[in-house]
């Protein structure tokens, strides 16, 4: 019982932090405009943090390079038990139009446990609270944490 009321509050408070790895800011907008009083993520306990150590939920937008894992991997470890991953854009999630590069990574499930993809080339808002939804059932059904 108390587990399930665990799970069930951790599933209506998603705090955020969202990383750019270098991306065009395409994603970074659409995700920004998802979170704005438009769409009112915070109905849902979606709420924008900006340090790794408050945050539950990491949304990565961009091409995932070998340059900038080391920095994504220092920010994951940052945040608190349990946490959670969400690759966000075309890049993020297969490493877009750069995929052939000798420096970037085939999607961000190389570097890190990704547990939602949003997907879309920019990204749609909607999109972002879709995956957000979804991820917030996974943890409330008890698959994921």
């Amino acid at each position: 019982m108390l587990s399930r009321l665990a799970r069930w509050a951790r599933s209506r408070s998603l705090w955020v932090l969202l990383f750019n790895t270098g991306a065009c800011n395409a994603c970074d907008l659409e995700v920004l405009a998802a979170l704005n009083p438009r769409f009112d993520a915070e109905r849902f306990g979606v709420l924008l943090k900006g340090s790794p150590r408050h945050a539950d939920v990491l949304l990565v937008t961009g091409a995932v390079t070998r340059q900038v894992e080391s920095r994504l991997r220092r920010i994951y470890e940052q945040m608190a038990r349990p946490k959670f991953v969400v690759a966000v854009g075309s890049c993020a999630s297969s490493g877009g139009i750069y995929v052939g590069s000798y420096s970037v990574h085939r999607g961000l499930s190389e570097v890190l446990p990704v547990h939602a993809y949003v997907p879309g080339c920019p990204v749609r808002p909607e999109a972002v609270l879709d995956a957000l939804r979804v991820l917030a059932e996974k943890i409330e059904r008890g698959e994921l944490g």
